[in-house]
């Protein structure tokens, strides 16, 4: 049969994990064949200027060879930044026509594979070449999260396929199943063979044997927590694990995060008998992956809140790993469908606090932690948007008629309960009391002195 036109795959890419994921996928042949594949980088940071591109970063050309050609969105798309800008519907065919001339694309079949679909640079590609089949492929654990928003249906019925890694074996995504979309597990084989690739590239390290690495996180910038919860939360990981045993520390720090956060957590080591090494790999600081540090440092022990990179680090390479904060971010999360819900859920739920001695080293969930992750999984997803996931009200009555627990009531919101009709809500007949003053005032007596 006669090909008329040529195909080209148009691959987006803002981080470079994702880059390492999408090299793991197209590896392990998730992506059909194509005449062109294109790698579209884009840099989100909020300063872009300071802050190098995906493509400039340590490891990176150990990738390139997957690509035919590396573009910048970025400079596409100058002086607009990507998070904020799509075109306007009006300029939409300018923009496809500029897009075909810049990018040589002519009048190839254009087939596209996006992060976060609901983004900036992903909402904007999707929109400009608006008759291309998309694919949605994840890196992380909000894959297992409703999706945060109600999608366009122009846009979500061209979703073929979410590509995804096997973080919690077995777990089937909700992400994008309202437009029937069916997940796609990149084998993780495929996966740790690229990661192996980005270890392999010379980018100095500290000579530290077997320590607890602790994973630095971008909590206080978009208001999480406050930026003295966050430091405070950096000051637990090293008493954590030094309560644990371990004297030998390694500090990630988030690119974002000041640099005066390191020194308490210096001071608090040194108090307790313990060394801390702060991870600064120069300019961008802290930009090797926690997964190359598995590769070449084998920690005995990796604590961090909510990364997913805990998930990798206990799936993919059998380390040990130990949570801290997360009930904290349970309890302040807002709203309650706040897309970070079910990664801290399933952090949470499925891995051991770093103060639980017992649980760490059986490498178990602390005590009282949920086991069944999926009827979690399927009550808080409904909870998180129950208009684009009717269907699973019956499995969230399932569970919240028979697992409520002081544990697991951290994962719910007794008013969210309440306003959806659901079990462990407050009654009907008493909906009154939540609208009294004087019993709210009661409330707030009662909640200070309990304080």
């Amino acid at each position: 049969m006669l090909k008329l036109s040529r195909t080209t795959q148009l691959l987006t890419a803002s981080t470079l994990h994702g880059a390492a994921t999408l090299a793991a996928a197209l590896d392990t042949g998730c992506f059909g064949p194509a005449d062109r594949r294109v790698l579209v980088v884009c840099n989100n940071a909020a300063v872009p200027e300071t802050a190098p591109a995906l493509d400039a970063l340590p490891g990176f050309e150990r990738l390139r060879g997957r690509f035919d050609d590396v573009i910048s969105w970025n400079g596409t798309i100058a002086p607009f930044h990507p998070s904020g800008w799509s075109p306007r519907p009006d300029d939409v065919p300018l923009w496809e026509r500029h897009l075909r001339l810049a990018w040589e694309l002519g009048d190839d079949e254009i087939e596209l594979a996006v992060e976060s679909i609901q983004a900036g640079p992903a909402m904007a590609v999707t929109g400009i070449f608006a008759g291309a089949p998309i694919d949605v492929y994840t890196d992380g654990l909000m894959s297992y999260g409703p999706t945060r928003d109600k999608l366009d249906p122009l846009v979500g019925t061209r979703v073929r396929r979410l590509l995804h890694l096997d973080l919690v074996p077995g777990l089937k995504p909700l992400l994008l199943t309202e437009f029937g979309v069916e997940p796609l597990v990149v084998e993780t084989e495929g996966y740790l063979k690229v990661l192996g690739e980005l270890a392999s590239a010379p980018v100095e390290l500290p000579s530290v044997e077997a320590p607890a690495l602790l994973l630095g996180q971008c909590l206080s910038a978009p208001g999480l927590i406050s930026a003295a919860q966050e430091e405070e939360l950096h000051l637990r990981m090293v008493r954590g694990a030094v309560a644990l045993g371990h004297t030998r520390l390694v500090f990630t720090p988030h690119p974002t995060a000041p640099a005066q956060w390191s020194r308490p957590m210096e001071e608090e080591a040194e108090r307790l008998g313990a060394e801390l090494t702060v991870l600064d790999t120069g300019f961008p600081r802290a930009a090797v992956l926690a997964e190359v540090l598995y590769e070449r440092m084998r920690p005995a022990l990796v604590v961090g809140c909510f990364s997913t990179a805990l998930l990798t680090a206990s799936a993919f390479y059998g380390l040990p790993v130990a949570r801290v904060g997360t009930e904290l971010l349970l309890e302040g999360l807002s709203p309650y469908e706040n897309s970070d819900r079910m990664p801290v859920t399933l952090v949470d739920a499925l891995l051991p606090e770093l103060g639980d001695r017992a649980a760490v080293e059986e490498q178990r969930p602390s005590d009282g932690a949920e086991r069944e992750v999926g009827a979690l999984v399927a009550a808080v997803g409904f909870a998180m948007q129950p208009r684009l996931h009717p269907g699973l009200r019956p499995a969230a009555e399932r569970y919240l008629s028979t697992r409520l627990t002081p544990v697991t009531w951290r994962y719910f919101k007794r008013r969210r309960l309440t306003s959806l009709g659901l079990p462990g809500g407050v009654p009907a007949r008493l909906s009154f009391l939540s609208r009294s003053a004087a019993v709210r005032r009661v409330v707030r007596r009662a909640r200070s002195l309990r304080r």
